[in-house]
Order: C-alpha cells, then structure tokens, then sequence
C-alpha cells in the first residue's frame, strides 16, 4: 500500500488537516465525510499512507472522491481500509491524475453581485476556470430571496439557482451584458466529456444531491455555449489570452477558491499582474486567501467563510459554494 516515490508527511499534522476537516468543513453538511475524516485522524494505520501522497494530493476532499470513485461507500469506515489494504495502487492512480476542481456554479451569484457595479458590456475572464461553468453568469436563472427571478435576456433557462441575500445586499436588477469570455486552467476540463462529467459529480459531496444535480445542468448549459478555457498558466499567459478582449468592453478577472492553490508569494504575483492588465478583479476566495482583501471583523462561521470583492474592496461574505451571501 506504501507509496515509496513520495516525500512523506508528518502523519501527527495530517491526523490534524482531517480532524479540522471533520469539525469545520464537514460538521453537520457531510456526516458520511465527517465520519471518515475522524476515522482518519484516530487511526495510524489509516493515515499512515495518506501521508506517503504527495503533499499536494492529500487534501481530504480529493482523497475522499477518489475512495467514492473506486467504489468505498461513503461514512462506511470498513469499506475504506478494504479500499486502502486491497486497491490501493489503483486509488494512488486516480489521486495522482485527478483534481478537486468544482467550479460551482452557485457562485456566480457574487459574481453577480460584484458585476452590477461595473458598466456594461462585460469581457469576462476567468482564471482557474476548470470546466468554464462560471463563465456563464448570464445564461442562469436566480431567484434572490425569493423575489422576482432573474432571467437570461433569451427567458428562463433550464437552470434556477436560488440565493439567500443578507440585509443591506442589493440583488441584480439586469443580467450583464457579456460580450467575451475566456477562461484559463492549468488542466481545462471539457464538459461535454462523460468521464469529466462523472468525476465532477464525484466531487460533490454525497449528501449534496441539489448540488449535483445543478452541476449536471450546468454542465450542459457550458457545453451547448461552447465555452473557450485555454490551458496555461497565469504566470505566463494571463496578458496572451486577456489580449482577446475587445477594447471597447471592460475587462474583468474572475476567480473563485482558485488562488488558495498557490503559495502566498505566488498569490501576491498573481494578484499584481491582474492589475497590471488595466483589469477589474472579482475574487470569491476563502477569507485570508487573497492578499489585497483586507481582514474582515466578523466572525467566522460556515455561512462566512468566503469574502467577495471587487478590486480588493470586499462587498460581500458567503458560504463556500456561495449559495448565502451576507454584508461584511
């Protein structure tokens, strides 16, 4: 079961990533996930090889998608040492080749947001834009505090997406009026690929059946607009593909959960060459992620944990799949 080719982790700090993991993020939204997660931090014998990963591959919730992948019921403690005594080369496999890249479309809710504050027409960018599903803003439907949907300009479309506002937050009166979008990913993922599609739904956490069903329409809506994500690296082609953009529409670079990936120099580096393209910047990460955001006074709780913002002017905070947005 040993992965001898990887540096191995301190199994103490990882038995902590999955405790915190089971008490913050899983809590009462996964009890399937949270069981497994304890079941980690309690057992050497099941974090062991988790720690033999690559450091960049222990996250639990890849570990866990790629155990549900190869067939390990989800909360089944049990199911989960067979996977790890008998498939285990097989498991390392999909861990390896794989990544958590969700992109929840729900998100586009703060993206929204932050939209209605810029003028119209809109070239949307995406960095870390995965399968391109938040690149399409205007082609759902949401309903804000059960007011008045708003809808595509074309009419209601197959895909309602309903967000809980805070008092004082403003929904969009008026879909924006994009007329470019391009993503960019390190791995693009097309969705119209049956294998993508099926790994993505993986993702979702097991209890979440209204979330997987809404990636899956979401899915076909980005496959029917034939959403261009390029392969690249910000580092190296953020200025080649924003030089797309017509010049008479504002640029604007979006990212949600993205730059928690990079480490705090890169993150800073990104961040600079977003503003040295002349580009509005709508950020949806996790609060302390991006470091242009100054700390939020407000306590941190599950419907909190992410910050909006425009330009670094925070404008809004939300639950991570951006479903409750509140004033900060």
């Amino acid at each position: 079961m040993n992965d001898t080719t990887s540096e191995h982790a301190d199994p103490h700090a990882l038995a902590e990533r999955y405790r915190s993991f089971a008490v913050h993020q899983a809590a009462d939204s996964s009890p399937a996930l949270r069981r497994w997660a304890e079941a980690i931090a309690d057992d050497p014998d099941l974090v062991a090889p988790l720690a033999s990963l690559p450091p960049g591959k222990q996250q639990p919730n890849l570990v866990f998608a790629a155990a549900r992948w190869h067939g390990a019921r989800p909360g089944d403690v049990d199911s989960l040492r067979d996977l790890f005594a008998n498939r285990w080369t097989a498991f390392v496999s999909t861990v390896r080749a794989r990544a958590t890249q969700t992109n929840e479309a729900a998100r586009c809710g703060a993206l929204l947001l932050g939209l209605q504050r810029l003028p119209d027409p809109i070239a949307l960018f995406e960095i870390g834009a995965s399968a391109g599903l938040c690149l399409i803003p205007d082609r759902y439907s949401f309903t804000f505090d059960d007011e008045a949907p708003l809808t595509p300009v074309n009419g209601p479309g197959p895909l309602s997406i309903d967000i809980r506002l805070g008092r004082g937050l403003v929904p969009p009166a008026v879909m924006p009026d994009i007329v470019w979008r391009a993503g960019l990913d390190l791995h693009p993922l097309d969705p119209a690929d049956a294998d993508t599609l099926a790994w993505l739904q993986t993702l979702v956490w097991p209890e979440h059946a209204t979330r997987r069903a809404r990636l899956t329409a979401a899915a076909a809506l980005a496959a029917e607009e034939g959403v261009r994500v390029t392969g690249g690296d910000l580092t190296t082609d953020l200025a080649r593909v924003a030089a797309g953009a017509p010049h008479d529409a504002t640029l604007v670079v979006t990212h949600s959960a993205t730059l928690a990936y990079l480490d705090e120099p890169a993150r800073h580096r990104a961040v600079e060459q977003i503003t040295r393209l002349g580009a509005h910047r709508i950020s949806f990460e996790a609060r302390g992620v991006d470091p242009s955001v100054p700390p939020i006074d407000a306590p941190l709780t599950p419907d909190t944990l992410f910050v909006a913002a425009l330009d670094g002017v925070p404008y809004a905070l939300g639950n991570g799949h951006g479903t409750v947005l509140t004033r900060p």
